[in-house]
């Protein structure tokens, strides 16, 4: 599907769904990795994942539009467009819209760095697992307020 195409598919989805025109840029971006889409507040486009058309089809690409023309409606007319407001939740669910996207199954998406440090407490023997280096001067046991060692954990 090209950009065009996805143009004017949410053209029509707007129209039939919502009653009112979609009048911005609409377009793919496969740098997307853990979102099906999102609205550009300040330009009013919108933006769809294109590893989610491959992975789950039209059906569920269309939740997402609908999502996102959620955000993209409210916003224009100033009303409450974030996903705690009510108004979106209302207007999500009676559009039929999707809250969260599916993880996609080629393991795209956030990535958890695994734990390189551990801080032992001096005074308890407490310890704490770290991704990031920890200036141990700063910071103190949470349980007694003994000073922290930190060390490397070994890699396999």
């Amino acid at each position: 599907m090209t950009n065009e195409e996805l143009q004017t598919w949410i053209e029509r989805i707007s129209l039939e769904s919502f009653g009112v025109p979609f009048q911005h840029e609409a377009s793919f971006n496969s740098r997307l990795t853990t979102t099906g889409g999102r609205y550009m507040l300040r330009s009013h486009r919108i933006e769809i994942n294109p590893h989610q058309l491959k992975a789950y089809g039209k059906e569920e690409v269309e939740k997402i539009i609908k999502h996102e023309l959620c955000h993209y409606h409210l916003h224009i007319r100033g009303r409450g467009y974030r996903h705690r407001d009510p108004e979106f939740k209302q207007l999500l669910a009676k559009v039929g819209g999707s809250r969260f996207c599916q993880s996609l199954p080629d393991g795209k998406g956030r990535r958890t760095l695994p734990y390189k440090y551990k801080l032992v407490c001096q005074k308890c023997g407490q310890t704490y697992q770290r991704k990031r280096k920890v200036d141990v001067r700063k910071y103190r046991c949470g349980r007694c307020s003994g000073p922290l060692v930190m060390s490397e954990i070994a890699t396999p």
